[in-house]
Formats: structure tokens, C-alpha cells, sequence
């Protein structure tokens, strides 16, 4: 009976300490559900945005990115905000949310993006007060002070960053500005097995992992959270066929909202400590 004990005792303590699967949606955050939803339901967010949450899952997404109250957050080019007036209310009462933003050379819609994210920010004090934006050289990145961060997250960024031929940089730049021990959140376009095809958009998961452990992360672990198998990932346009761009207009649009928003990667990755 001892032994069959202390074996037993042996058995779970191993299992106790084990080391994390790198499949899984593992709830890393310190935001309740309520207080998710409270953002999600935030009368300051645009009906165009509220549209698009069954397809980006923020809840799960940030959970499994582990966002937490009293963190430094950098969002890589975020656009004109989707995930700002979600995480910038999180954060404005214990935290700091920093929108990093081209400086130039990031094109029309970079430029717009910019101008209508800083409206947003500064129309808005109650809920982004304490948000910030920074800007950077795409060519040699720099999004603050190294070790400044706790998380960086980058959303539909790295197909770009792969055809512009500066993705090492950007990778490089998130492990600088992370503290030891942060994280860096990846959300893509994911290409079917064996293809790379960026320039459409989808970019291979064994291309992000490598340029991340390239740059000193590891793996923590990936997530389904975002996955679509209605995506064919073959278009006219490209992923930019599917919502939201939906770039053929009316034709055939019907059938690319029944399809919905594309298939996508979520990783994981830290800076050892």
C-alpha cells in the first residue's frame, strides 16, 4: 500500500510539473470574462467593429496572449484601432496601451490609419487617456526603450513584413523591447502546408516561428482559436477576396461572407528570462 502510494504521489507530482503543450487555449489572463465583455460592449467601439468579433475572437485571442492589468502592451500597426478600443480601455486604469505606427513609408492607408488613430485617442480621453502612439522606421524599427514592454502583438502584419523584405528587423525589434519573460502574440493569414504565398496575404506558420526563434523567442505555444476550414485560400484577390476588404465588391459576395473572415495562426512566443 506504501508503495503504490508514493508511486501514485510520484505520478502526479510529475504531472503537476510538466511542461505546457504547444497546442492549446490556455487562459493566461487577468481580465475576467465580464470584463471583456464590458469592452466588447463598449458603446465607444464602431458597429463595423463589433461586426467582425465572431471572426477574431478577442475574448480568447487576448486570454491566450495573456493580457494582464499593470502591463506596458505595444500593438504593431493596428490600423484604425480594432483592438485599441478594446485593450486601451483594459489598461486605462492599470497599464499603459502603445500604438506603434509607421513613421513614413508605410503608404497611403499607413498615413490615414496614423491620423484617424490619433483622432480616436484624443476624442476620447475617458477611454484612451492613457494610451499612446510611437512611431517607427520600418527599415530599422525601434518601438521603445529595450525592456520596456511586458507584450507585443501584431495582427495580419507579417505577410507584409515577409514581401517587404523586413520582417528579421521587425522580429528583432519585438525581443529588444520586450522585458525578459515577455510575450510576443502572433496573428496571421495561414498558408496551406508547404506553400508560401505572402503576396496573396497567407504566409506559412513555419515561416513566423523561425523568423521569431531567429530573433531569440521561443515557441510557447499556438492556438485554434482563430482557424476558419472554410478557407480555400484560393482567390482572385488573394485573402483581401475574403471580408473585410472583399475587394470584388458585389461579385460573388454572397459567397465570400458564408466563407467569412481567413484561416489564421495564433502563436505564442517568449522572451527567456
Amino acid at each position: 500500500m506504501i508503495n503504490r502510494f508514493i508511486l501514485a504521489s510520484c505520478a502526479l507530482l510529475l504531472f503537476a510539473n510538466a511542461p505546457a503543450q504547444a497546442q492549446g487555449s490556455s487562459d493566461l489572463s487577468g481580465f475576467t470574462s465580464a470584463q471583456y465583455q464590458a469592452q466588447l460592449d463598449g458603446a465607444w467601439r464602431s458597429p463595423e467593429n463589433r461586426a467582425r468579433d465572431k471572426y477574431r475572437h478577442p475574448t480568447a485571442t487576448l486570454q491566450f496572449f495573456g493580457l494582464n492589468p499593470g502591463q506596458t502592451v505595444i500593438e504593431i500597426t493596428p490600423g484604425n484601432g480594432w483592438y485599441s478600443e478594446i485593450i486601451g480601455p483594459l489598461l486605462h486604469d492599470s497599464g499603459h496601451y502603445i500604438a506603434a505606427v509607421y513613421a513614413e513609408g508605410g503608404g497611403e492607408n499607413a498615413s490615414k490609419a496614423k491620423a484617424s488613430l490619433a483622432n480616436k485617442f484624443s476624442l476620447d480621453p475617458a477611454h484612451y487617456g492613457k494610451s499612446s502612439i510611437v512611431e517607427f522606421n520600418g527599415n530599422a524599427p525601434v518601438f521603445g526603450s529595450a525592456g520596456s514592454a511586458d507584450l507585443v502583438l501584431t495582427f495580419r502584419n507579417v505577410h507584409n513584413w515577409s514581401v517587404a523584405g523586413n520582417a528579421p528587423a521587425m522580429f528583432k525589434a519585438f525581443y529588444a523591447v520586450l522585458k525578459p519573460g515577455g510575450v510576443l502574440g502572433v496573428v496571421d493569414h495561414r498558408a496551406s502546408a508547404g506553400v508560401d504565398d505572402s503576396k496573396n496575404g497567407y504566409v506559412p506558420v513555419a515561416e513566423v516561428i523561425k523568423l521569431a526563434t531567429d530573433a531569440g523567442f521561443t515557441l510557447d505555444a499556438q492556438s485554434e482559436i482563430n482557424a476558419n476550414p472554410k478557407d480555400t485560400k484560393n482567390y482572385p484577390e488573394g485573402v483581401w477576396t475574403l471580408p473585410p476588404t472583399l475587394k470584388l465588391g458585389e461579385r460573388d459576395k454572397a459567397k465570400y461572407l458564408a466563407i467569412g473572415e481567413s484561416d489564421r495562426m495564433t502563436l505564442r512566443f517568449i522572451k527567456a528570462k
